[in-house]
């Protein structure tokens, strides 16, 4: 996998990226060793408005009274800094006497994208060497959780990196960055270049080959700098006309084949399904 011509990410040193909660984070590590390695195809998911039609630190202000936040806590939001802005929210939330219950119910309600569901039940009903399934978003491990617990896709994902989240002793979710990064592209607390790039070159060192294609789907502006690291066979699933398709629009036509990879943008993820169908055949 070529580097991006940003060369624009890095961690430091010998920094652990974590994986969900503290709470998890023993069942995840001995979940990772469990990974076979005879999968041919690695597939990565964000979450809000990819996997979900909405986005989940939206959808938890329903929890609170009224439904809204106040004028002051939204204006204390600063570009680049969104995570540090949700763990004010959160502390909000607790205080208001928002709880772990209510929080999960509202996650819980959240409708999947068009044709989500179908393209999890395809997945799920492919031979068990096709597909190693890893989920990558800056939404938090709760939210995520929760959300994916209720439609019985957990299972599904080999991987989940997100920001952690874990309910302290007063039942305030209290909200992590996931890491710290050189990107410029992307918010402080999160790259996911970074993470897919580590991620793909530590599963080919463990599997002892690489896979034989990547696909990543995705919406968002920070999709768009993970999809810049995959090759020409790997394949990218931008949402339609979200942030993620317009910047591939943008640089197909500002540096013709500087992005590499097959760019299949869809509406419905019963789009993705007909593709992979297509793409796991050949």
């Amino acid at each position: 996998m070529r580097e991006s011509f940003f060369n624009c990410c890095s961690v430091p040193s010998g920094e652990e990226v974590p994986l969900r909660s503290r709470r998890t984070a023993n069942m995840a590590s001995h979940h990772s060793s469990q990974i076979p390695n005879d999968k041919r195809f690695l597939i990565f998911f964000d979450f809000d408005e990819t996997i979900v039609d909405e986005t989940s630190d939206d959808v938890v202000v329903q929890a609170s009274p009224g439904q809204h936040l106040p004028a002051w806590l939204k204006d204390t939001y600063q570009p680049g800094r969104y995570n540090e802005y949700m763990q004010r929210v959160l502390a909000y939330l607790a205080e208001q006497g928002v709880t772990e219950n209510d929080i999960r119910n509202v996650m819980e309600k959240i409708p999947a994208t068009p044709g989500m569901l179908t393209l999890f039940q395809f997945l799920r009903t492919r031979p068990p060497q096709d597909f190693e399934i890893v989920l990558v978003s800056d939404a938090n491990t709760f939210f995520i959780e929760s959300w994916l617990r209720r439609v019985g896709a957990r299972q599904l994902f080999h991987r989940i990196f997100a920001n952690p989240s874990t309910f302290n002793k007063d039942g305030r979710l209290v909200l992590r960055p996931f890491h710290t990064h050189g990107c410029l592209r992307c918010p402080e607390n999160m790259c996911k270049q970074v993470i897919v790039r580590d991620y793909v070159t530590r599963r080919a060192q463990e599997r002892g080959r690489p896979y034989q294609r990547v696909f990543y789907m995705g919406d968002g502006a920070n999709d768009f700098c993970p999809a810049l690291i995959l090759g020409p066979k790997d394949v990218v699933f931008p949402r339609r006309d979200f942030p993620m398709h317009r910047h591939i629009t943008e640089i197909h036509e500002a540096a013709p084949g500087e992005f590499k990879a097959i760019t299949v943008p869809w509406a419905s993820a019963e789009e993705v399904v007909q593709r992979l169908r297509k793409l796991v055949a050949e």
